[in-house]
């Protein structure tokens, strides 16, 4: 099944910026842009080292339920830049109706620019599976308690 993911244009979006698409036939992930405020359009805008910001798309958009929006880095830009998403993949719900944002934060050495209509990002949809959750004593396993490295290095 195909999702059909519905958009609208968050409040002092440019509309003239394409909808999110794909760039190519095999590509996972479709392309978001950065829908900068009228004000910062021209100048664009710029992230200093270790600087972060929310980058607006100018879209909201409306995911199926059972599906969720996943927002990755495009790794051209994090390998030229340095710039990442903290939290990737951000997990954008099916009942977020909000402006989607892209949480952006440069890595690198030295600052940079982003301008309006950029891509910054993609966005995967993925089927979500929802689990139920219940009180019960847990079985032993050999990896027991052991956390982060515990299986070892090779």
């Amino acid at each position: 099944m195909t999702p059909r993911v519905l958009c609208d244009w968050a409040p002092g979006a440019d509309r003239a910026l394409p909808l999110p698409c794909y760039a190519s036939p095999g590509a996972a992930g479709a392309d978001l842009r950065a829908n900068l405020a009228p004000a910062d359009r021209a100048a664009g805008l710029t992230l200093r080292p270790g600087e972060r910001a929310a980058v607006p798309t100018g879209l909201r958009l409306a995911i199926p339920d059972g599906w969720e929006g996943q927002v990755r880095m495009r790794s051209g830009l994090a390998l030229r830049t340095g710039l990442c998403i903290p939290n990737a993949p951000g997990t954008i719900d099916a009942d977020f109706r909000g402006e989607l944002r892209v949480l952006l934060w440069n890595a690198g050495p030295a600052p940079v620019a982003i301008r309006h209509g950029e891509r910054i990002a993609q966005l995967v949809i993925a089927p979500v599976a929802r689990a139920s959750f219940a009180l019960a004593p847990l079985d032993a396993t050999g990896r027991g308690a052991g956390g982060f490295g515990s299986t070892g290095l090779a």
